[in-house]
């Protein structure tokens, strides 16, 4: 019970930061010309994105919002079967990050029928992104590294169909 209150603890305020850093988005760069941070290189962009991923699935917020959930319950179910002990704090972090990304811009959907990015690498002209779209990212390439590198096949064996933790 203490891992998943924790979880849900550390969820909810990597939530209320991608959440309260949207709102700072919308009250100062909506209808607004994007802010250099770095000239040429970093800037401060606000745009409504209906789609995925660099605009995949452009308006297509019923599919999304079901493969989101689909996804949250499977990372639910993952984090809760993850065994409690420092060997696997990586890996539950990760789920939690990874989670917190997803919740994050489910919320917007949802509520906005569009996800508020505003994060923009002008230099390399990389999609405008989100601080959800940074704990995806994180999160994903922290598990390739975790699962290549770090734990054995044996050690994950407690995701398999009727194991316990």
């Amino acid at each position: 019970m203490k891992k998943i209150l924790g979880g849900a603890v550390i969820a909810a305020c990597l939530l209320f930061l991608d959440q309260y850093t949207k709102y700072l988005a919308v009250i100062h760069l909506q209808g607004q010309n994007p802010v250099e941070l770095v000239k040429g290189v970093f800037e401060l962009h606000y745009l409504e994105n209906t789609g995925a991923a660099f605009g995949s699935f452009e308006g297509m917020q019923s599919m999304l919002l079901l493969i989101t959930f689909i996804v949250a319950i499977g990372l639910i179910y993952v984090y809760i079967r993850i065994p409690y002990s420092k060997r696997y704090l990586p890996l539950a972090g990760t789920v939690i990050l990874l989670f917190s990304g997803a919740i994050g811009n489910m919320y917007d959907r949802i509520c906005n029928h569009y996800v508020i990015d505003f994060l923009y690498f002008k230099l390399i002209n990389f999609p405008i992104f989100n601080i959800a779209d940074c704990y995806v990212t994180v999160a994903a390439v922290l598990l390739v590294i975790l699962v290549a590198f770090v734990y054995q096949d044996e050690e994950l064996q407690f995701l398999g169909r009727g194991q316990r933790s």
